[in-house]
């Protein structure tokens, strides 16, 4: 079954790098310091190991880290190279596209609103926005917020990036997905709705961007909205790996070491949905706004709180986001923060007052597959379990040691309740990158783990498809009728891999 989320590139423009220049990019992957930021001592050197073997692993042109500590900058990272084209170097002051982070920028506008008493958080949207389908006027704020709102994705509009009004039009035609509050639903119709809503209460015009008052109180210098048709300075390009066959699903069967070809990414973010994407940043910039978080600057304690404490279903059970953020256990801790295109990430660890942004300038370097492991170094309370011990393990050891790695962390940790939802999500970041290998250790590992889900033996199925195992991927979508008799998707699968057609039936 599909991620829970990814947002790619919905369009892209060829660009052939020079060969000797994408040769040189991942031989040494050199580190700099950024100059006068006042680089505290610190876990540098196994910072720089760690993310030289991803950098190399993954084939990423450029990255910048930085990590708070306390309240202060205690690390400033640049790694490789910014522009392919022109062979410039990530400095302390590149620029990078954030993407989804944006809706954690949103959060906390939201939020100011409710501190100020403008915004009630329980009210239905129609409260503040009139005219809309009568299916829609019930969800409320908090639910627009935490993706729990059940309505269509206005990113399935045929002109969602070429014509806004007609985007709008035609979305509020389209019947809603659940009941609001049922379950998680990642759409950016949510965030669209939220930017009208507070622009509404502060009298703005409909589509005006919701984070220039965060900019200026965290000092934000290098942080600004737009996309590719902007001009912004010291932005560098975005890159993406073009993926070899076989495809099957959209997903590449190819081998990690396949040939592939490097391609800029080109995207288009119209102004009504600047709530959900559209921010451009540096790893200096994002390292003082988690600081005016948590100094104060932006919100009280008790509205961070709120901010950081994942909303619940109206069956009781607490999903993994809050408002505009998203909050995951680590342990008897959390990380909260947002990810972005999958080459960004942001995510502050409350109990160890550690944050850690790290920034990517290729589709597919997902970092937030990273940040634990560099959370960890600066956070020694930071006891990882779960999904972040195995990555890190994994990683390590190698994916076909999936079960006994597992197996140690289980041992360590009895209590330990493995979450399917963020499983499968790294299985389909992996899949989606060409691994496609190690993405079916990881599945198979998620069915073992929960044996009566639909979605693990779906999202198995899928994986043995891609990795040419047809045997193996016939029998797990048998597994998936026999859990769901009704499944039509198991069920044509089927038959695609046996050859049967509908008139041969």
């Amino acid at each position: 079954m599909t991620p829970a989320r990814w947002s790619g590139s919905r369009r892209t423009c060829l660009r052939n790098g020079s060969a000797l220049l994408l040769a040189a990019l991942f031989a040494g992957v050199p580190a700099v310091d950024a100059a006068g930021a006042g680089v505290a001592s610190g876990p540098i050197d196994a910072v720089d190991r760690y993310l030289r073997a991803q950098i190399r692993k993954l084939r990423i042109p450029g990255m910048a880290v930085a990590v708070v500590k306390d309240r202060r900058i205690v690390l400033l990272r640049n790694y490789g190279t910014a522009s392919v084209e022109f062979d410039q170097p990530v400095r302390d002051d590149t620029v990078f596209a954030i993407n989804s982070v944006t809706k954690a920028f949103t959060g906390i506008a939201a939020m100011r609103l409710v501190e100020q008493g403008k915004l009630d958080l329980l009210a239905p949207v129609d409260r503040y926005l009139p005219n809309l389908p009568p299916a829609w006027r019930g969800v409320t704020i908090r639910q627009l917020l935490s993706h729990m709102s059940g309505l269509p994705d206005v990113m399935r509009a045929p002109t969602v990036e070429t014509d806004a009004v007609a985007a709008w039009a035609w979305i509020q035609q389209q019947p809603v997905v659940f009941a609001p509050g049922q379950r998680f639903h990642y759409c950016q119709t949510n965030y669209t709705l939220i930017q009208r809503v507070l622009n509404t209460i502060e009298r703005r015009p409909l589509d005006a961007p919701l984070a220039g008052e965060q900019l200026r109180l965290a000092g934000m210098t290098q942080t600004s909205y737009g996309d590719t048709y902007d001009v912004i300075p010291r932005k560098g390009p975005t890159y993406r790996w073009d993926l070899p066959g076989p495809f099957v699903d959209g997903y590449s069967g190819a081998t990690p070491d396949a040939p592939r070809v490097m391609k800029v990414a080109s995207e288009r973010f119209l102004p009504f949905r600047r709530a959900s994407s559209g921010l451009n940043s540096s790893a200096r910039d994002l390292a003082r706004w988690l600081i005016a978080i948590n100094d104060d600057t932006l919100l009280s304690p008790q509205s961070r709180e709120m901010l950081w404490s994942p909303v619940a279903f109206t069956s009781g059970e607490k999903g993994q986001w809050g408002l505009g953020w998203e909050v995951l256990a680590r342990g008897t801790h959390r990380a909260v923060g947002m990810t972005g295109g999958g080459r960004a990430v942001v995510f502050y660890y409350p109990e160890d007052r550690v944050g850690v942004v790290i920034l990517t300038n290729l589709a597919g370097a997902f970092p937030e597959d990273m940040v634990d492991k560099i959370a960890a170094l600066y956070a020694p309370g930071l006891a990882l379990t779960g999904v972040p011990a195995l990555r890190i393990a994994l990683e390590d050891q190698g994916y076909d040691k999936a079960d006994r790695a597992a197996a140690a962390i289980e041992a360590k940790d009895p209590a330990l309740a493995w979450p399917e939802m963020e499983m499968n999500d790294w299985g389909y970041r992996l899949i989606s990158t060409g691994r496609a290998r190690d993405a079916l250790a990881v599945f198979a590992l998620i069915a073992r783990k929960f044996p009566n889900s639909v979605n693990a033996h779906d999202s198995l199925a899928q994986a043995y498809r891609v990795n040419s195992q047809t045997g193996n991927a016939i029998a797990e979508y048998e597994r998936v009728l026999q859990l769901d008799l009704g499944n039509a998707r198991a069920r044509r699968h089927i038959e695609e891999l046996k050859g049967i057609t509908p008139a041969a039936k």
